[in-house]
């Protein structure tokens, strides 16, 4: 009885809610930290199969990649405000040129940025590969892009076969694009 009395005489715990607003905030910010530190430490494709994507070209062609196995796919990240990529853009070019009936396919992807500043880079350099947007950084996402230019060449397999965060040149592009090849002629 006594204790049932004692209850009755001591204030009722009340439950404040902005303690537990607090905590939630505190909770969620945990959670998106947590789910940036995963993004930030995710690292490009580097081997394996590539991630498929389907990208709408400025010009209206809509590529996908899993349709485009058994071609050797230069896959190149960049932007209009990338003076690297400017750097590198007659090199992919001059790359295109030479495989273009050759079973090799180039993909352009705009990195963060506008269709106008695009089309006009494209213009500038006179590329003629099939370019698109990255609307909403999907395509980006899948690949880990931290910058540009970024390139990846992708074998008839749909494997990586190449990764370069940064500008790569003819000489190269055409090493690498050979090395991929030979993968078809092994199995």
């Amino acid at each position: 009885m006594t204790d049932v009395l004692e209850r009755q005489n001591q204030p009722a715990v009340r439950r404040n809610p902005l303690r537990f607003l607090v905590w939630a905030a505190v909770a969620g910010l945990l959670i998106f930290l947590a789910w940036g530190l995963t993004i930030a430490f995710q690292t490009q494709p580097t081997d394996g199969k590539a991630p498929d994507f389907t990208i709408e070209t400025y010009d209206g062609q809509t590529l996908t990649l899993s349709e485009l196995e058994g071609q050797v796919v230069v896959l190149n990240f960049w932007a209009s405000w990338c003076a690297p990529c400017s750097v590198e853009a007659p090199e992919l070019e001059a790359a295109w040129q030479r495989y273009k009936d050759d079973g090799v396919v180039f993909i352009g992807i705009g990195y963060v940025d506008s269709k106008e500043k695009a089309e006009a880079f494209i213009a500038e350099h006179g590329l003629t590969y099939p370019n698109g947007d990255d609307l909403g950084s999907h395509i980006s996402d899948d690949y880990a892009i931290r910058g540009v230019p970024e390139t990846f060449v992708i074998n008839t397999e749909g494997e990586v076969a190449f990764f370069a965060a940064r500008p790569v040149t003819f000489e190269e592009l055409v090493a690498e694009i050979e090395a991929a090849r030979s993968v078809e002629a092994t199995r």
